[in-house]
């Protein structure tokens, strides 16, 4: 699709991702050339592998999947590249999307330069990149992020028509809150916190919006397509208590809940198969990565 002609195109009520290239694609050959030398040999590569397209990268599945919601008079699902790359290798991510079937027309190419900027205007639901930086300071902007580990395992294709997305509660989908008391006074302390206060919805942390626009999407009715989520946390009885309430204050339903204790979290969502994981604690993701596509959601007092 060319240049739209007409005025007052707009991305409000739709579900936007903003990515990086290389949490969509697979560049870690180029990124590696790009590290060892300057910007100008990485995109004199990605110039000669033009009519090569990049293989999958890690968030790949998510976002294939995702745009499988929209139809031909309905598009539900918004993704737009939000990369460092210039715009000479952008080419080579729009090529590629092209390849796969990906309908992908919007980016930024910044050349190094942060493309955080640009999540406000485009109303995002979310942003996806490997950039540590980025993710921290759309965090701060009050935009769902997440750090992609490249090195993630790759989604299982055992689902073919259902998005899944599985998340931690503290400092994710909840505030930080009742993880400070956890650091500062142990888990006994924790544990009766949270049963005392078992009636007190938690407040929202940074990847609520994101759940809001997810079960807007859940609720479209789409015949093709369906969305499963679950919560993954290391709370457990009787701490589960006051998760559970929150989402019902919230009126939003996940489809599974795993209250693990502590037991580490990758083999579990092995069996759930996300597309995606997020979780605010480094030993969680490196542990889920193993398994599936993991990324760190670089907030609240474990990442101060």
């Amino acid at each position: 699709m060319g240049k739209v002609d007409k005025m007052g195109v707009s991305l409000q009520g739709k579900l936007v991702v903003a990515i990086s290239s290389r949490a969509l694609f697979d560049f870690e050959e180029e990124n590696r050339v790009f590290e060892q030398n300057d910007d100008r040999a990485y995109m004199n590569l990605q110039l000669e592998r033009l009519d090569a397209p990049a293989k999958p990268g890690v968030a790949f599945s998510l976002v294939q999947k995702l745009l499988a919601f929209n139809s031909p008079d309905t598009q539900r699902v918004e993704v737009v590249i939000l990369s460092r790359n210039d715009p000479v290798s952008g080419m080579r991510v729009f090529r590629s999307a092209q390849h796969y079937g990906l309908p992908i027309q919007r980016g930024s190419f910044t050349r190094g330069q942060a493309p955080w900027r640009y999540l406000k205007p485009l109303h995002a639901n979310l942003f996806l990149s490997t950039h540590l930086a980025d993710v921290r300071a759309a965090l701060e902007a009050g935009v769902p992020a997440a750090q992609v580990y490249p090195h993630s395992a790759h989604a299982s294709v055992a689902n073919p028509h259902e998005v899944r997305i599985a998340f931690d509660g503290d400092a994710v989908l909840f505030s930080d809150e009742a993880e400070r008391v956890f650091q500062t006074e142990g888990l006994n302390a924790f544990q009766q916190h949270e049963k005392d206060h078992a009636a007190q919805p938690l407040s929202a942390g940074p990847f609520k919006p994101l759940l809001d626009a997810l079960q807007a999407l859940q609720h479209a009715g789409i015949p093709d397509m369906r969305l499963r989520t679950a919560l993954v946390t290391a709370r457990s009885a009787p701490a589960h208590e006051r998760a559970i309430r929150t989402l019902m204050n919230w009126n939003i339903e996940v489809d599974e809940a795993m209250f693990l204790g502590g037991l580490e979290k990758g083999e579990f969502l092995r069996e759930f198969e996300p597309d995606f994981f997020f979780d605010d604690q480094t030993g969680h993701i490196e542990s889920a990565a193993r398994h599936v596509p993991a990324g760190h959601v670089v907030s609240g007092v474990r990442n101060t």
